[in-house]
């Protein structure tokens, strides 16, 4: 019987996740809008288009055209500001912000349609 067996345990691993997704906090945040705006008969459907880079919630009057706006998540922004953004349907910034919830609130979703 051996009894040299040695337990090595490896306290220096880091959890190293890469997050390629809206954070829970983020997604419900979006998803209470997106509920409010369906509500209303505002917005229809919704996609998510997801790559290494950046995520997008993408908005629609009905599922057979373009997606009105995207609420993108940049991954690797190269300004601050650009972490989060809002893109009209010709992919035109409406608004960029740090902090998603602060982005959300801050527009005005009744006027930003009348620009599409």
């Amino acid at each position: 019987m051996n009894r040299n067996l040695k337990l090595i345990v490896d306290n220096s691993f880091k959890k190293k996740e890469n997050k390629f997704f809206f954070e829970k906090k983020e997604l419900k945040n979006i998803l209470d809008l997106y509920a409010k705006m369906v509500s209303k008969g505002t917005w229809k459907d919704y996609g998510l288009n997801i790559s290494s880079k950046k995520v997008s919630f993408s908005v629609f009057k009905n599922s057979t055209e373009n997606a009105i706006y995207n609420i993108t998540k940049n991954f690797k922004p190269s300004n601050k500001n650009l972490k989060y953004l809002i893109t009209d349907n010709r992919n035109r910034i409406i608004k960029n912000s740090e902090d998603l919830n602060k982005l959300l609130k801050d527009i005005d979703w009744k006027k930003s349609n009348y620009l599409l």
